[in-house]
């Protein structure tokens, strides 16, 4: 699902043990085009399954009208986050917005993980909701304006596939991220998503959502582009996937094997 041995903490041997588990399996599954890119050379059966979504889920935030307590009385406008907060989330981009923009308020929902709490911004208007729960999620995703990817640059997030932009969208909310390459491919370059580095570049970018409220067209083209994936077909894809393995596998088993090629075939079958 990620580049793990870039994660700060990380085994020394992390990526020993991941090429010692490639000669093991049959089927490598990665969670990103870019991680695909990346892996495709280290095993013979790499397949790309980049973020998938529940639609019905994310969905009902378009409908919900009610706030959850805790964020009922935060003002408008709102631009919102949820998932991890660590090493890989932009403190420095989330610092500059929030001083520049007082008038706007940032909503953070997620734990806080591997870095010290005490190094995020604190500013009046960013409001630190820890985690929630994922039946919670589509509540407070109801009451944002804009909903943010503020991901850092830098090794852990070289290779990330972000779950939560098809959640964002399928919640009807426009999103600004950094230049992540699995969120630039495909969701920046069919302009579904805005992509912003520089606090000038985030700003700019949600100040033409505030004053385009009309996203009909925008909102098509999100739909159209949701309604071909979902976690079903994803696990569909998989398990075809692995039931050819399983009989390819008993194909080779069940090959008659001449006596002097025996103690290879039964070692490959071993490893396998």
């Amino acid at each position: 699902m990620d580049e793990l041995s870039a994660f700060k903490g990380a085994h020394s041997q992390l990526a020993d043990f991941e090429r010692e588990l490639f000669n093991r399996v049959d089927l490598v599954f990665t969670g990103g085009q870019s991680l695909y890119e990346v892996k495709r050379k280290a095993h013979w059966a790499v397949h790309a399954f980049p973020s998938s979504i529940d639609v019905s889920h994310f969905g009902k935030a378009r409908t919900i009208t009610s706030d959850p307590q805790d964020q009922a009385g935060i003002p408008h406008p709102r631009l919102g986050f949820f998932g991890v907060i660590d090493e890989r989330f932009d403190i420095e981009l989330l610092d500059a917005v929030a001083s520049q923009r007082p008038d706007w308020h940032f909503v953070m929902i997620g734990p806080v993980v591997k870095i010290d709490p005490e190094t995020l911004p604190k500013h009046p208007n960013i409001h630190y909701l820890g985690p929630k729960k994922y039946e919670e999620l589509p509540a407070y995703l109801a009451g944002w304006d804009i909903a943010l990817l503020l991901f850092a640059r830098n090794e852990s997030t070289r290779f990330i596939s972000p779950t939560k932009t098809p959640e964002y969208l399928a919640a009807g909310k426009p999103v600004i991220s950094t230049s992540i390459r699995d969120v630039i491919r495909p969701y920046g370059e069919l302009d579904l998503v805005r992509i912003a580095d520089s606090p000038c570049e985030f700003i700019r970018a949600a100040e033409d959502f505030m004053a385009n409220e009309k996203r009909t067209e925008w909102l098509s083209r999100v739909d159209d582009f949701l309604a071909d994936i979902s976690w079903d077909k994803t696990w569909a894809q998989m398990s075809d996937l692995i039931n050819q393995a399983i009989e390819a596998k008993q194909r080779r088993n069940a090959r008659p094997v001449r006596a002097a090629e025996a103690l290879p075939q039964r070692a490959a079958v071993v490893v396998a």
